[in-house]
């Protein structure tokens, strides 16, 4: 079994690096020297997960866990511990002063370290998935017991990077194109096949392991798994539609949804529901189960779609009320009568045993539209959205108007002869809106309110994503256009993500919750580390249904900020 200590060893290595190129080879080092058993382990680890992100198992431990594990490991007080912490920002820095200063106090205690035998990854693995299943009375205990375990038996530098693990964030830099890289490098295979093969399994885990047992044979030979969700399509917004539009010739246009993605799983009569971050939400949306049961003509079947809340009418209702159906976990026979859901059907990337993924648009959608069945009174519950393939501007402009009339966001304009590319956004899916005032940021930093809403977190740093940097650069501070209500809830969510120290009542928040926020325009501005800062920002909605990645990039920041340029 492949060490803890050589994967710590590797993570305080790439902390140092600040070449690409030379993490991907610190990565595809550690890939040759892990055992194959191990690899899914050590890929997801690398990447800061414990668990592939399509599992919906989640780790379920908080700082308050790590506080109190590492303070029965050390002897420290919780208090002293929250004290470091406020010093070095950092859980993980924390940890290794803790255990160091440990260690040269007392012999005993490094005795006992010496005896023990060396951690494996496995064996972190096994520990962290034993306090993930945990539930119920005692479930805490188990957790802590767990952590107590990893903390006595690591050394200081092993810590370090079990206690970032815990709240699965390294923070070292490593995402999946180092990763994607990393493996084709470590195994002598190509980049192309591994990135095709990560698309249709959506675990690099795999993949890798794949790749070390029998190299591109064995890489071709993976697909697409009933329940085992890939990632969605993207799409971006285009500044000039139209021109894209003659580029293509003739495009497929459909209705844009104010909805939330879902990705249906079917097999036989067992269907299975993801959200657009990949979630279980079947339990949620017991009513497009029987749907898709009833309406989907297919043994087994992967399909792409939007969920839409819809009144008596069938008139779509506000994104919010579905995002109720989303969360819901009690009472939800009731919740879902009382906010029922159409799905609104668009793609297909499995069917009955074959993938569809690199077949184009115009075939996936002939294959779509062989499998579901649906009337005009069915279509108040499942329909396939209208596609019309045309390249005359006066038609989408048309197809767009009816669109906003019936409550929608807009248009899809699609590049019929397009394939399916997983967790991809480019100019094969542009969607045409009315222009844009909003941008979904994530919350990075936030700050205590005043008066009747001391008690409240009033106030959040919000950032963009960098996808070549891997970070989240800020663009301002939002406090505008919450009701106390949505201030209750913020501050829940928030107050087990705080990190670092307290500074003025302003404090660090990890980079987990999104946000849609408007703006009237960008500005050039020295104060924040994007070099670009938000003109009277204000609060829309909590985006649940993206992950910190999916967030507006600096890249597209930039384009908005030149197209204002252009208008002035």
């Amino acid at each position: 079994m492949t060490s803890f200590r050589e994967f710590a060893e590797t993570c305080q290595a790439i902390e140092k690096i600040s070449s690409t190129i030379e993490t991907t080879s610190k990565v595809a080092d550690l890939l040759k020297k892990v055992d194959v058993e191990e690899l899914p382990i050590a890929t997801h680890f690398i990447m800061s997960e414990v668990f592939p992100a399509w599992s919906g198992q989640q780790l379920g431990i908080g700082t308050s866990l790590l506080y109190v594990s590492l303070s029965k490991a050390s002897g420290m007080s919780i208090q002293s511990i929250e004290s470091l912490i406020r010093t070095t920002g950092d859980i993980g820095d924390t940890a290794l002063l803790i255990l160091k200063e440990r260690r040269k106090n007392q012999v005993t205690f490094s005795s006992f370290f010496e005896e023990q035998p060396e951690l494996s990854i496995t064996e972190v693995y096994r520990r962290f998935r034993t306090a993930s299943e945990a539930s119920g009375k005692g479930s805490q205990d188990v957790k802590v017991k767990n952590l107590q375990f990893l903390f006595t038996s690591s050394t200081p530098r092993e810590a370090k990077y079990i206690s970032r693990l815990a709240l699965e964030e390294l923070r070292i830099g490593v995402g999946e194109g180092v990763v994607r890289d990393a493996i084709a490098k470590a195994f002598l295979v190509p980049a192309e096949i591994v990135e095709h093969s990560f698309m249709v399994t959506n675990d690099l885990g795999i993949v890798a392991a794949a790749a070390k047992k029998g190299g591109i044979e064995a890489l071709e030979n993976l697909g697409i798994e009933i329940n085992r969700p890939i990632k969605m399509m993207l799409s971006q917004i285009s500044p000039d539609i139209d021109a894209d539009i003659r580029d293509m010739k003739e495009a497929a246009i459909e209705w844009k949804f104010d909805g939330a993605r879902v990705q249906v799983h079917k097999s036989g009569d067992t269907v299975t529901l993801f959200s657009r971050k990949l979630e279980n939400v079947t339990n949620s949306l017991p009513d497009l189960v029987e749907i898709v049961r009833k309406h989907v003509k297919a043994e087994s079947a992967i399909l792409d779609g939007e969920a839409v809340a819809v009144d008596e009418d069938g008139k779509p209702r506000a994104f919010q009320e579905l995002l109720k159906r989303f969360r819901r976990k009690y009472d939800v026979k009731e919740k879902a009568l009382g906010i029922p859901i159409q799905l609104n059907l668009f793609d297909i990337m499995y069917l009955n045993g074959r993938t569809l993924i690199d077949l184009p648009l115009i075939e996936r959608r002939k294959a779509l539209e062989s499998c579901v069945e649906s009337s005009v009174e069915d279509s108040k519950s499942i329909s396939v959205d209208k596609q019309v393939i045309t390249g005359d501007l006066e038609i989408v402009e048309k197809i767009y108007r009816e669109a906003l009339q019936a409550g929608h966001e807009g248009v899809m304009v699609k590049n019929p002869n397009s394939v399916y590319s997983p967790g991809k956004r480019g100019k094969n899916w542009l969607k045409k809106k009315p222009l844009m005032d909003t941008l979904d940021l994530v919350i990075v930093g936030a700050e205590w309110g005043f008066g009747r809403r001391a008690n409240l977190i009033g106030s959040y740093t919000v950032a963009c994503y960098d996808p070549e940097t891997l970070r989240f650069l800020q663009v301002g501070k939002v406090g505008t256009g919450l009701t106390d209500d949505q201030l209750k809830e913020l501050t829940e969510i928030l107050s087990g993500l705080m990190e670092g120290g307290e500074a003025g009542g302003v404090f660090a928040i990890r980079p987990k919750v999104v946000l849609e926020i408007a703006f009237e325009e960008i500005q050039k501005s020295p104060t924040y580390d994007s070099g670009f800062a938000l003109r009277f920002p204000r609060f829309i909605r909590i985006r649940d249904d993206k992950d910190p990645e999916e967030a507006d990039t600096i890249q597209r920041i930039g384009r908005v900020y030149s197209q204002q340029l252009k208008r002035l």
